[in-house]
């Protein structure tokens, strides 16, 4: 392929976008960053381990980060053996395939600017099964110059829209989590009431697939998790809070309210704290189904 990729973050995303890239024909470079086992089955597959990300970025012309907020990609960038010491000026970009504040990458794109060093933010929708299938959705902020770079290494892991500077690809992201996380709690709320009243669940939904009550979470997220009770895996109620305080912290940077968002993220919470918070979001259910009657 000519592009070296390097890649942090073999979490629940990072691994299987690296199977993804490596079934391309891509020459990846990995490094553990919490755990070693994700580095051992990658390094099967034929990614080279190094020692750190900063041996990781020596390596690579690309340098891919899939972290779960701020804090990390600040550590994975400029720690003391972070990716930022190892780039090389003109010629590196860093993508950031974490979600978090567009405030945050603007930041880190300031800072790697002083190297001369290039910086994207793509936070992707579409979880573990289609990064292992290439065909994410994603979000992508930055120079044009720079996303054209970070391009061929994008369109091997699904579909990419360049929105403009950086911070517009978290934008959106964080617009995609406050609206799944409000059509979550109202799927739940409306369901868990019509199977109160007797109804049943599967004749709802599909009675509903035809309505203008139609969504995607409703057709094809809960009947594999609430509808199969399988809440394991999938999308953590944890992670979708530090994603609504990420829209709720950038809500207020620019004096917009977000009520409803507000009220998700309280009503998550309260799942979390009930001991749900590593369950799939839809898992919210639960505080519905308890009877409190």
């Amino acid at each position: 392929m000519g592009i070296r990729v390097g890649f942090v973050g073999l979490g629940a995303m990072g691994e299987p976008m690296v199977r993804t890239l490596r079934r391309a024909g891509f020459d990846v470079t990995v490094c553990a960053h919490r755990r070693r086992e994700p580095v051992e089955r990658l390094v099967a597959l034929g990614a080279v381990e190094a020692a750190d990300p900063k041996a990781v970025a020596a390596k690579s012309d690309v340098v891919a980060i899939c972290v779960p907020d701020a804090p990390q990609v600040e550590e994975v960038l400029f720690g003391d053996r972070g990716v930022a010491h190892g780039l090389r000026p003109q010629e590196s970009v860093v993508v950031d395939m974490s979600t978090i504040s567009p405030i945050a990458s603007r930041g880190f794109a300031e800072r790697l600017s002083r190297q001369s060093v290039g910086f994207v933010d793509a936070p992707v929708s579409g979880g573990p099964a289609r990064a292992d299938a290439g065909t994410l959705t994603i979000m992508v902020g930055g120079e044009k110059e720079h996303v054209e770079r970070a391009e061929p290494v994008l369109r091997a892991l699904g579909t990419p829209t360049h929105l403009g500077p950086v911070g517009m690809g978290e934008t959106v992201k964080l617009a995609n989590q406050a609206i799944i996380a409000s059509v979550m709690l109202g799927n739940v709320e409306a369901l868990v009431l019509a199977q109160r009243l007797g109804a049943d669940l599967e004749a709802v939904r599909g009675v509903l697939a035809t309505a203008t009550a139609s969504n995607y979470l409703m057709e094809q997220w809960l009947p594999k998790t609430w509808f199969a009770q399988r809440f394991e895996g999938g999308f953590a109620m944890d992670l979708l809070r530090k994603d609504l305080a990420a829209a709720l912290e950038s809500a207020r940077a620019v004096g917009h309210a977000m009520p409803a968002t507000g009220l998700a993220y309280q009503l998550y919470t309260l799942a979390s704290a009930q001991g749900d918070g590593a369950l799939d979001y839809s898992a919210i259910v639960k505080c519905y189904e308890r009877d409190d009657r």
